[in-house]
C-alpha cells in the first residue's frame, strides 16, 4: 500500500499512547489533540504525525497527499454491538410500539426476534451477504471502521451457522475490521416453544460445537434478561463456549436487573452490554471488573426506554463504550455519530467522553484496542476526515449533519 500524507488538519484528535487500551473515569475527559497538524501512513498503519510548523523537516516521499483543508481527523468509529445480518424490516412492530405495546409484549406475541428468525430462514446466504454489504457500506461512509456482528436470528443450528458463514464472507468482501459473535441464545427458537431447557441443551451440545468446528465466532453472547435466559442457563452456555475458546460478551439488564451483570463478571466477559435497567449493585459489580460496560442509547431512543446511567458509571471511575445495537426491531440505525449525540444529550456525557467511548473504548469492547480506536504510531490507519468544523463538541452538537469528508480504512481511501 502507498504512503499517504494528510496535511492541513485543523484538529488531529484521539491521540493516546499506543499502550493505552482503554480509558476510565476522569481519563475519558481527555482526547489528545494537535491543531494545524499532519499525519503520515505507511502500508496500513500510522507512521508519524505532528504539527504543521515542523512539516518542512518531514522527508516522507508519499505516494498520495491529501489536503484536509482544515477538517478534523480522528479515529474511525468502532461499533462493538450490532445484529447486522438480518432479513427485512419490522415497521409493523414499530407501529405496535407507537400504539403502546412494549418490547416484551411484542416478543410474547411471537414477534420481535422470532419474527426476524422466520424471515431469515427463507433467505439464502447470497441474499444476506448482499443486504448486509449495503449496511456495511453505509456505515463505512459515515466513518465506522470496525464492527462486531452477532448471530441470533437463526435460533436453530443450520440458520445460526448460515449467519456466521455470511459474516465470514463479509470479512473477505469489506476492508472494515469485523469480529463475529455467536448469539444462539438470543431467544428460544419457535420449534422449542415451552421447552426452554431443551433449547439450552441444543445450544450447548449442538450449536456451540458446530460453530467451533468451522471457527466461525470470536465471542459468545447470551440474552440474560427477564423473559429470555436465566443466570443459571447463561452460565452454562458461557462455560460451554469458553471450552471452545469463545470469550463471553453478554446482553444484561436491558429489561430488568436480572443477574446478567453478575454472571458476566464471574465469567470474565469482555463486555457487558445494554445496562438500561442496571441497579446500584450491578454498578458496584462492574467497578471491580475488567469488563467494558457497553451502552446502547439508540435502543433507548427507539424503544422509548430509560437510558443507561453513563454519567454515573464514569463518575464512579468506570470505563464505558458506545455501540449502535443496529437491528431491525429495537434500533434500525448504524449511525455512530447519532449514538455519540444521544450519549451527550441523554446520558450527560461530555463530548470528549462520548468520542472516546465510541473509538478507543469501543475497540476494547471487541478486543481490538491494541490496533484500533486511537491515533498512535503503529496503529492501523482507520481514519475519518471531517469537513471543517469549529470544535470537537460540534460533532455531537450537529446531530443530524453529515460532517464526514473522507474515510480511510486500513491505509486506503474508501
Amino acid at each position: 500500500m502507498p504512503k499517504t500524507l494528510i496535511t492541513h488538519i485543523g484538529t488531529l484528535a484521539g491521540i493516546h499512547p499506543r499502550e493505552t487500551l482503554r480509558l476510565a473515569g476522569q481519563e475519558m475527559k481527555h482526547m489528545g489533540t494537535i491543531h494545524d497538524a499532519w499525519l503520515l501512513t505507511d502500508d496500513n498503519r500510522i507512521a508519524a504525525f505532528g504539527d504543521m510548523d515542523q512539516f518542512d523537516a518531514l522527508d516522507a516521499s508519499p505516494s498520495l497527499t491529501i489536503d484536509a483543508k482544515g477538517g478534523t481527523v480522528l479515529p474511525c468509529w468502532c461499533d462493538p454491538h450490532t445484529h447486522l445480518v438480518y432479513a427485512g424490516s419490522r415497521e409493523g412492530e414499530f407501529e405496535d410500539k407507537i400504539r403502546g405495546l412494549s418490547y416484551a409484549e411484542i416478543a410474547r406475541r411471537g414477534g420481535g426476534i422470532l419474527n426476524s428468525a422466520d424471515r431469515l430462514h427463507e433467505m439464502s446466504e447470497d441474499e444476506l451477504v448482499e443486504a448486509t454489504m449495503q449496511r456495511l457500506n453505509e456505515m463505512m461512509a459515515r466513518g465506522t471502521g470496525c464492527v462486531e456482528i452477532k448471530s441470533g436470528y437463526g435460533l436453530n443450528t443450520a440458520d445460526e451457522l448460515k449467519i456466521l458463514r455470511v459474516v465470514r464472507r463479509l470479512k473477505e468482501l469489506t476492508p472494515m475490521r469485523i469480529v463475529a459473535t455467536f448469539l444462539g441464545a438470543h431467544a428460544v427458537g419457535r420449534a422449542y416453544s415451552g421447552r426452554q431447557a431443551e433449547y439450552v441443551d441444543l445450544v450447548i451440545n449442538e450449536m456451540i460445537p458446530a460453530v467451533a468446528e468451522e471457527q466461525l465466532a470470536d465471542y459468545i453472547d447470551v440474552f440474560c434478561d427477564e423473559g429470555f435466559f436465566t443466570p443459571g442457563e447463561t452460565a452454562r452456555i458461557l462455560e460451554a463456549g469458553a471450552r471452545y475458546g469463545m470469550r463471553p460478551k453478554i446482553h444484561a439488564c436491558e429489561l430488568k436487573s436480572s443477574g446478567g451483570v453478575e454472571v458476566g463478571v464471574a465469567h470474565d466477559a469482555l463486555s457487558i452490554d445494554h445496562l438500561e435497567s442496571a441497579s446500584d449493585h450491578d454498578l458496584d459489580l462492574l467497578a471491580h471488573s475488567p469488563a467494558m460496560p457497553t451502552l446502547l442509547p439508540g435502543t433507548s431512543f427507539f424503544l422509548n426506554m430509560p437510558y443507561a446511567r453513563g454519567r454515573q458509571l464514569i463518575d464512579r471511575g468506570l470505563a464505558i463504550a458506545l455501540a449502535t445495537d443496529c437491528n431491525p426491531g429495537s434500533t434500525p440505525s448504524a449511525d455512530m455519530k447519532f449514538v455519540v449525540s444521544l450519549a451527550c444529550i441523554k446520558m450527560r456525557l461530555e463530548p470528549a467522553e462520548a468520542l472516546n467511548a465510541a473509538t478507543l473504548n469501543a475497540a476494547y469492547a471487541m478486543g481490538l484496542s491494541h490496533d484500533y480506536g486511537s491515533i498512535a504510531v503503529g496503529k492501523r490507519a482507520n481514519l475519518q476526515i471531517t469537513k471543517p468544523i469549529p470544535s470537537l463538541a460540534y460533532i455531537p452538537y450537529a446531530y443530524t449533519r453529515d460532517i464526514v469528508s473522507k474515510v480511510m480504512i486500513e491505509g486506503e481511501m474508501v
